[in-house]
């Protein structure tokens, strides 16, 4: 089984140490200090006590690879539509695109039925380079939970957790799901395949597209945010708006806001990664946790007046922080074959 992780950080590093020990012919995609010292030494993995030393391929350059059987992508969100052309060459006739990105994916409506069906979405993929370069047929849906950070080149931490959700976008337990996850249950990890992705898709969004924002306007922490009354209350409007959203999606979630607000609180004293990527001076991911459920809800007639006064706030924030730049259409991929049927 040939994998190869595009985005091979802190969650990518951890993904492809784990799947390398289960036996995968695994290629990890990196750049810069990071990419030197993989190459170099190995790529670290700490854990608790543990420390694991693999030496998987390392590159810069996908057109070294080849075509591969997965390519999971790690990267954050927004950078993706910029790779699509350097992607080309590691997808063969059957590669499944895996999308371990926070947020609305790509592939979102593919297949979904109804009027939406086939829709892309501007703020997640400008211009519709990822469905047409991709191609939402190959698209396996991935949400990821574990925590984990890059100490230092070549070196990643696991903070917590080991679950990876699996979805196709038909819900189906095809052949190519189910091998997935046996691969990276192999390495340790939890992959179940789940028959509607799209639930677990929200779940995880319904406290990142408040929570993400908020944290980056006060600098709170979730246990901050979610015990002060009034940030609170803003996070509980954020989410119930979203909720009515999905509703109209046929989203169904299987936990309240009040416990879904609880389980936030319960994490602690723990920056999000938008307060984090912003404190550090890096690209924040605002479109696909926020802006994209602003596009949805205006596709389904939603008003989310609350969304709408956060989005505008953090965006001017990432702005005069260097860390947010409006979208512009990105240069369109040509569409495969398939994607044309599928269309």
């Amino acid at each position: 089984m040939k994998i190869c992780i595009y985005g091979s950080g802190a969650i990518g590093g951890y993904l492809g140490v784990r799947l390398h020990q289960a036996g995968a012919e695994v290629s990890l995609v990196a750049r810069g200090a990071h990419l030197a010292a993989m190459r170099e030494n190995g790529v670290t993995l700490l854990m608790g006590e543990e420390k694991t030393v693999v030496r998987p391929r390392c590159t810069d350059n996908p057109a070294e690879l080849g075509p591969q059987d997965y390519v999971i992508i790690a990267l954050k969100a927004h950078s993706v539509p910029g790779v699509v052309p350097a992607m080309q060459p590691l997808l063969g006739d059957d590669t499944a695109v895996v999308t371990a990105v926070n947020g609305i994916p790509y592939w979102y409506f593919y297949g979904t039925g109804g009027e939406f069906d086939g829709r892309t979405l501007e703020t997640v993929d400008p211009g519709s380079v990822q469905w047409n370069g991709l191609g939402p047929q190959r698209a396996i849906g991935c949400v990821v939970y574990p925590a984990t950070e890059v100490v230092e080149p070549g070196v990643i931490q696991h903070v917590y957790g080991d679950k990876f959700s699996l979805g196709e976008p038909d819900g189906s337990k095809s052949g190519r799901v189910v091998a997935l996850s046996q691969a990276m249950e192999a390495g340790g990890l939890r992959a179940p395949v789940l028959d509607r992705i799209r639930d677990e898709i929200w779940l995880k969004l319904w406290g990142n597209l408040c929570f993400n924002p908020i944290s980056a306007l006060t600098h709170g922490t979730l246990e901050v945010i979610c015990g002060d009354t009034d940030t609170r209350a803003v996070a509980k409007a954020m989410m119930l708006e979203a909720k009515d959203i999905g509703d109209k999606l046929g989203v169904h979630f299987r936990v309240d806001v009040e416990r879904r607000i609880n389980g936030a609180a319960a994490v602690g004293a723990h920056k999000t990664s938008m307060l984090q990527d912003l404190e550090r001076g890096r690209p924040m991911e605002i479109d696909p946790l926020l802006s994209v459920v602003q596009e949805m809800g205006r596709m389904v007639g939603v008003p989310t007046p609350t969304i709408d006064v956060v989005l505008a706030l953090v965006k001017q924030r990432g702005e005069t922080a260097g860390c947010y730049s409006r979208p512009r259409p990105a240069a369109v991929a040509a569409p495969t074959p398939e994607v044309v049927a599928a269309r």
